[in-house]
């Protein structure tokens, strides 16, 4: 599906899954998106959104069960030390608490994906710290980074009441707002005594590689660059954090993305969006997108005034 190759000048190269995409979605993104967006031919385009559309009418037939009730193993014993590792971390015992949760080893090809693109120029940073061959325990930690490295970043001064996180993993995000006491606060000095400190806190995702368990199927939440990459490396089963959503409640507290906003399609359609998709020619196209920077801006407000008591 790549005819009319775009010249590799700039940008990255992404996988856009095609075959999952609504017609207009796709032509809008298309239009849009690709940094040679101006100068793809849209008849073409258009046929090869039909062509994919049609292989996937084929998939509802042949593969109707495919992401239903996948297995999930138990971890192997010789992982068991890592394992108490990842139960140990506190990170993980704050970041899955609202649904019960289990790690089991997963099948990649099984699970459903909601994410329609996948920065190839990621998967191989990430496929060069995984190394070519990685061992049992090299896919563990990283499918399960319980001592958390953080990506590159940088914090910006834009004005008295304003400040900006930026980074090139999508990950960083607002965690939390808090207030600390004066004795939780060392190494500042104040101008007068300390009443409290108000804490609006910026960091990343506990970053576990994690999937929904609800309705029968497995949905990947968090890891799909990873899980893209290993799949790639040719591993087919790896360690998962599940958190299990019983209820449509449930899942709308622990989903995001298209998932929240759409269930139905990923949890009633017969032949959902799944990781092997983006391994198949006939749903995919590859474009170059521009490289992008997560920016979490921080802006807060003081309002002093007297109220009768």
């Amino acid at each position: 599906m790549n005819a009319g190759k775009t010249p590799k000048t700039s940008g990255e190269e992404h996988i856009y899954l095609v075959g999952h995409t609504p017609f207009k979605q796709y032509l809008d993104f298309m239009a849009t998106e690709p940094i040679d967006a101006q100068t793809l031919d849209r008849k073409l385009l258009a046929d090869e959104w039909r062509a994919a559309n049609e292989h996937m009418q084929k998939l509802q037939q042949t593969e109707a069960n495919w992401a239903d009730d996948p297995p999930v193993q138990p971890i192997p014993k010789s992982m068991e030390p890592l394992l108490a590792r990842v139960h140990a971390d506190p990170i993980y015992q704050k970041a899955f608490t609202a649904v019960p949760v289990e790690i089991g080893l997963v099948e990649l090809d099984r699970l459903v994906v909601r994410q329609k693109t996948i920065n190839l120029a990621h998967v191989k940073r990430l496929q060069d710290r995984i190394g070519a061959s990685p061992s049992q325990e090299t896919v563990y930690r990283h499918c399960l980074p319980f001592d958390h490295p953080t990506a590159a970043h940088r914090v910006g001064y834009v004005s008295n009441n304003t400040y900006v996180f930026v980074s090139e993993s999508n990950d960083i995000r607002f965690l939390d707002s808090l207030v600390f006491r004066p004795q939780q606060v060392s190494g500042y000095q104040p101008h007068g005594p300390l009443a409290g400190v108000v804490g609006l806190v910026v960091g990343f995702g506990s970053n576990y590689l994690n999937a929904i368990a609800t309705e029968g199927r497995l949905v990947l939440n968090n890891g799909s660059h990873r899980a893209y990459a290993l799949r790639q490396l040719g591993v087919t089963h790896v360690p998962c954090v599940l958190q299990k959503a019983k209820t449509r409640d449930e899942l709308t507290v622990v989903a995001a993305g298209a998932l929240r906003r759409s269930p139905d399609l990923y949890l009633k359609e017969p032949r959902p969006p799944v990781m092997k998709d983006y391994f198949d020619d006939r749903v995919i196209k590859i474009v170059r997108m521009a490289p992008t920077a997560r920016h979490v801006r921080i802006h807060f407000t003081v309002e002093t005034v007297d109220v009768p008591e």
